[in-house]
């Protein structure tokens, strides 16, 4: 019965946010109309689709742990995930699209962008909930949470590096010798990376009170049990 109710939760959870991706996708479409093909907005379509990349990896490691999987696909899993999880609260940074003057009321980009943006955070504390209570059961508590705040600082360092040096996750592997001698730079002397620094803590203290509260709420609703099953 508990692995049914899981099954509709998760069903549940998955429409949901297809929902609001669709929802995203139809308001971009009516802004474009409207706008006589305005391509301002269209970069919620890609970045959503990059924010449920870190989702469905999470999920491929939630799932492989309860089944029992090794540690290393875990780990390669855990890896690939953290690569792309700063694609989900990327999306928040696209407010500053509101800042384009445009022939569309202002209301209406600001409810497309806030839908966009709140998918994006979604999919990414989701995401972030299922590797940390995986992590939790290996780990122990307290150091789970080290790591989602290790995590949520990275991950505030990749949205700084996506919105104002133009970077993208696939670049550590498609141009590593280009991104990794700048991420040297700012590692190497960071007293001189003011910027950098203040998005980065700025976005780390966001995103780790609003984790915060989501993994509270999600805990009163019994969502994480990820039990290995037995090999026997």
């Amino acid at each position: 019965m508990w692995r049914d109710a899981l099954s509709r939760r998760r069903l549940a959870t998955l429409g949901s946010l297809v929902l609001l991706t669709a929802f995203s996708y139809a308001m971009i479409a009516v802004r474009v109309a409207k706008t006589g093909n305005d391509p301002t907005y269209l970069n919620l379509v890609w970045n959503l689709f990059l924010a449920w990349i870190p989702f469905a990896l999470a999920l491929l490691v939630y799932d492989g742990y309860r089944r029992g999987a090794s540690a290393f696909p875990l780990a390669v899993g855990a890896a690939l995930w953290l690569v792309f999880f700063p694609n989900a609260p990327y999306i928040v940074t696209d407010f500053e699209l509101l800042r384009n003057p445009s022939s569309v009321p202002i209301w209406y980009d600001v409810v497309l962008v806030s839908v966009a943006a709140w998918t994006g955070l979604l999919l990414g504390f989701i995401s972030l909930y299922l590797v940390h209570s995986v992590a939790r059961r290996i780990v122990g508590t307290l150091n789970s949470w080290v790591l989602v705040v290790a995590v949520l600082a990275l991950g505030s360092y990749g949205i700084y590096l996506g919105r104002f040096e133009r970077w993208n996750s696939w670049d550590l592997v498609a141009r590593p010798e280009y991104l990794l001698p700048r991420i040297w730079e700012h590692v190497s002397a960071p007293l001189s990376q003011g910027q950098s620094i203040a998005v980065t803590a700025v976005f780390t203290a966001f995103l780790t009170l609003s984790y915060f509260v989501f993994y509270n709420f999600a805990r009163l609703g019994g969502l994480d049990r990820p039990e290995r099953r037995s090999s026997s």
